[in-house]
């Protein structure tokens, strides 16, 4: 077996194991990870424009805009002109919002999450370049990660 096809095996288990984590995920806390990382960086920015969230998790404006939509229509997150300058939307979280986040739901496995963290800082490093030197050669840098997910959502929302 070639190796890149030992590479695309790999990566394909890698994409289901998120595909199951993302389903449980949805299961328990009712979030997808997209929801769960703006969320997240709701809290951690503490009154951030749309726009800013956007640029802080890579996703497009018009993404974390249905994001932020939907997690509106869930009372999770709220949108609130600035009182420093009416033309601004910041963003909050609502104490239901909080409280989600205070059960701390993980966007990946927990056990990842602590079996990367316990790696030396340059083995850490090292696996980053690497799973992003793989992005760059797929041309996916600029794919917006959350498409799939939005549109699975969607069809789930309709009858």
């Amino acid at each position: 077996m070639e190796k890149y096809e030992q590479l695309l095996i790999s990566m394909r288990r890698v994409i289901r194991a998120i595909d199951v984590h993302s389903r449980q995920l949805n299961k328990e806390s009712g979030l997808t990870g997209p929801q769960l990382l703006v969320m997240k960086k709701i809290a951690q920015l503490d009154g951030p424009m749309a726009k800013q969230v956007a640029k802080e998790i890579t996703l497009s404006p018009a993404t974390i805009t249905n994001i932020i939509d939907r997690l509106e229509a869930r009372e999770l997150v709220k949108r609130q002109r600035s009182e420093h300058d009416k033309r601004k939307v910041e963003l909050y979280l609502t104490a239901k919002g909080q409280l989600i986040l205070d059960n701390d739901p993980q966007p990946l496995q927990r056990h990842f999450i602590e079996r990367f963290q316990s790696l030396q800082g340059w083995e850490q490093s090292q696996i980053l370049s690497s799973v992003e030197r793989i992005a760059t050669m797929m041309d996916a840098d600029e794919i917006d990660v959350t498409e799939p997910l939005i549109t699975e959502a969607k069809a789930k929302d309709q009858p």
